[in-house]
């Protein structure tokens, strides 16, 4: 069948393409390695299992995958004052808020009302700072931040989906050859948190992610399956994603959402010439993805091993694309476009005022401005 070899491939570029940020967003908010990989486990195996239902119960190519920009958003936050337990509350808050915007219209309709200019530059100053990192892995570690670059750079000319996984495999290359391999943590296990709910985390992780979550991957998602046809109800699909979510979350799982890039790579005429029969290239790539979920402590464990700033530098070269897009989105249009940078340099400025952080203050930032604007019009 025509969808399985398009299966295979999204899994593998939904997984490869991402990974280095989610564990680089965990890290980021407090886990140890044992949850980051548990966390990264708990997305793979929901976000496959989400994608297989949705795809067997109404024959539609309905792609899941992990929130990309929500775990860039994570890595873009310090560490909330009560540990990883915060982020583990606020990761709940956000499937919530996921499921209610599924059930209940005006909740998705009032994220969805969020100006395009603000939405775009809130998540352009979420991915800016770890954009940077390839420039200072090449700073730092010459020889190998160099040749994960040109691996990018130069098979990305050939095959824009590969890019990024080769630039994991050099990278892979890189820290097999030079970096001691700890004994232990291969296997993957998972690790329950206790979450704890704090005001602190609730603006400054739990809106924000929500946000990103519908706008950058949501939203875009059912775009993807409108162009090539497919018009699902919304609601159920949000509300889906978001009670695995709910379930994933006490493992250290941020965000499961529609998916729009690998939604491309199911939806469309390579997954098969008949639109009716597309649903098997997602039920292929959930069942990888659920493999790459058992994987996931090897993964984990391996990459721990390496010098941070090569992870960071492989997480920056995924983030390139979503970052042009989204500085592209926030400023093509003469109208907001002061405000969207006032947003984007809010927020990429990583301030952290009261305890929240800096995409809570650059969204009112930049809606303040807006606001003050057409008060003035």
């Amino acid at each position: 069948m025509q969808g399985v070899p398009a299966g295979l491939l999204a899994g593998f570029v939904g997984f490869a393409s991402s990974f280095a940020v989610v564990l680089q967003g965990l890290s980021a908010v407090g886990a140890t390695p044992a949850q980051a990989a548990s966390g990264l486990m708990a997305l793979s195996v929901a976000m496959g299992l989400a994608g297989i239902i949705l795809s067997l119960r109404l024959r539609l190519p309905v792609s899941v995958a992990w929130s990309t920009p929500g775990a860039a958003l994570l890595a873009a936050t310090a560490v909330p004052e009560g540990g990883f337990a915060e982020a583990v509350g606020a990761f709940l808050v956000c499937g919530a808020l996921l499921t209610v915007a599924g059930l209940w219209k005006p909740l998705g309709r009032a994220v969805a009302a969020i100006p395009a200019p603000l939405a775009n530059a809130m998540l352009a100053g979420i991915l800016f700072t770890l954009c940077l990192a390839p420039v200072r892995a090449v700073a730092e570690q010459p020889l190998a931040g160099l040749a994960i670059v040109l691996a990018w750079a130069v098979v990305g000319r050939l095959n824009r989906l590969l890019a990024v996984p080769a630039a994991v495999a050099v990278a892979v290359g890189v820290i097999a050859a030079s970096a001691p391999m700890p004994e232990a943590g291969w296997l993957p296990e998972p690790v329950l948190v206790a979450p704890s709910f704090t005001l602190a985390a609730l603006t400054g992780i739990a809106l924000p992610l929500f946000i990103v979550t519908m706008a950058s991957q949501n939203i875009p998602g059912l775009a993807v399956l409108s162009a090539n046809g497919y018009r699902p109800e919304a609601g159920p699909l949000f509300a889906t994603t978001g009670a695995f979510t709910v379930l994933a979350a006490p493992f250290g799982a941020h965000a499961v959402n529609l998916a729009a890039i690998t939604a491309a790579l199911c939806a469309g005429e390579g997954a098969g010439p008949d639109p009716a029969r597309r649903w098997v290239a997602v039920v292929v790539a959930g069942s990888v993805y659920v493999l790459f979920g058992l994987l996931a402590g090897a993964v984990t464990v391996f990459f721990a091993a390496a010098p941070p700033v090569l992870i960071q530098a492989v997480a920056g070269l995924a983030l390139l694309g979503p970052f042009g897009a989204a500085m592209l989105g926030a400023v093509h249009a003469p109208q907001g476009r002061e405000a969207a940078l006032v947003c984007f340099v809010v927020t990429a400025s990583g301030v952290a005022f009261l305890g929240i952080g800096g995409a809570f203050w650059g969204l009112l930032a930049g809606g303040g401005m807006m606001l003050l604007a057409r008060w003035r019009a």
